[in-house]
């Protein structure tokens, strides 16, 4: 089977590690930089998995000619990004149209299968646009760092097809079967369903795990200011089978890729829904945020010219992704009261932040800051525990 995937980020990447283990797959990207890497065994995304399998020989031909990466596939995978725009409260998908536009000039005849997060509905609007096209969608469910361990071992496959088209049920199973196959686990939970369902899965998947996180912040800022012990309850609360204790344990409130887009995304869905939920969800990252700014200048209020440090801009542990991540609403907030912060932070290159100071000097950065910000703990920061604040209960994501 000869696959190509369209974007060379964090699923289109894994998704092509995980097809290129039974079939030929190639990649394409508008970014050369990111070509030339995968082209030569190198990895342009930090995930170790990823990195190991292409240092080991895995062979993905990588591409910026969309005529050379889409002649001659059976299947065409887009995970091109879709950010989301809060001028037009809907996220941006023209890079998905673009390489549909591609493909319906270079090789109208492939099945097309969209994995980039898209509004709920936005395939039955494809095919009415694209009405020659065939498309699918078949939703991501993957943690940042572990992107190619969730697609060997996936929580599930969900995969869609438009109820305009329902000759396409087949192809879905079809494509069910190829992600699933290529997992490591047997007996995959595999659902094929319609397209606006699918797309439905994935923003409300993701909407619950904010939630999640939200419901723990909040707990954690209850206990902080109540002061009650945050962790004894959570322990308690978890020990509940119902609730677990996984996804617990506390931040400086949701980030990343997925979860900021996507609660905003489906509450953008909920045009004419009844609902209070999701509007809660998406503002309780504001809320917790703003609690997080000021009871680290309060305890900064008899320090005279303080420095706030800021310990990694990077959203979680093994991370190189800064995008949404909560630290910087929490900078803003903080700079905003006239109080400077200092960012240690060695894998970004450069020497300013959005105005704050960025530094590798982690000696250095330790002595200049009166209090270092660390949404999640660090063996680095031993040595400086009087000064942490830190939410991190359990020393994991």
């Amino acid at each position: 089977m000869n696959i190509a995937v369209a974007g060379i980020g964090y699923v289109g990447l894994s998704c092509a590690v995980l097809l290129s283990t039974h079939h030929s797959v190639r990649s394409f990207d508008i970014t050369q930089s990111r070509v030339d890497l995968i082209n030569a065994g190198k990895s342009p995304i930090r995930d170790v998995e990823i990195e190991d399998a292409l240092a080991a020989g895995t062979r993905i031909n990588a591409s910026t000619d969309p005529q050379e990466a889409f002649t001659g596939a059976d299947w065409v995978v887009i995970a091109t990004p879709t950010n989301y725009d809060p001028d037009k409260n809907y996220f941006d998908t023209s890079s998905v149209e673009q390489v549909l536009r591609q493909v319906q000039a270079i090789n109208p005849n492939a099945t097309i299968v969209v994995k980039s997060t898209v509004p709920v509905g936005y395939v039955e609007g494809l095919t009415s646009e694209f009405p020659k096209l065939s498309i699918l969608f078949s939703p991501e469910f993957l943690r940042e760092g572990n992107a190619l361990r969730d697609n060997l071992h996936p929580s599930r496959v969900v995969v869609g097809f438009p109820s305009a088209k329902p000759e396409l049920e087949e192809k879905a199973a079809q494509f069910a079967g190829i992600l699933s196959g290529a997992a490591l686990d047997p007996d995959v939970d595999c659902l094929v369903c319609g397209s606006t369902e699918a797309e439905a899965i994935k923003l409300f998947s993701n909407t619950y795990l904010a939630l999640r996180v939200s419901f723990f912040n909040e707990l954690d800022t209850y206990a902080s200011v109540r002061g009650l012990n945050a962790k004894q309850i959570i322990d308690g609360v978890g020990l509940d089978p119902r609730i677990g204790t996984h996804y617990n344990n506390p931040s400086f409130g949701y980030g990343g890729y997925c979860l900021p887009k996507d609660t905003k995304q489906l509450l953008a869905n909920y045009q004419d829904v009844p609902q209070n939920l999701i509007q809660a969800i998406v503002d309780a990252n504001g809320t917790r945020k703003d609690f997080i700014a000021s009871d680290v200048l309060a305890d900064l209020s008899d320090t005279e010219k303080p420095v706030v440090g800021v310990y990694r801009l990077t959203m979680k542990t093994g991370s190189d992704n800064y995008r949404q991540s909560a630290i910087q609403g929490i900078m803003k907030r903080i700079k905003a009261k006239g109080v400077p912060v200092v960012v240690y932070e060695p894998t970004f290159d450069g020497t300013e932040f959005f105005g704050s100071e960025v530094t590798a000097d982690l000696d250095d950065f330790k002595k200049r800051c009166d209090v270092i910000l660390a949404n999640r703990w660090s063996e680095d920061l031993e040595d400086v525990v009087s000064k942490l604040y830190t939410r991190d209960m359990y020393h994991r994501d």
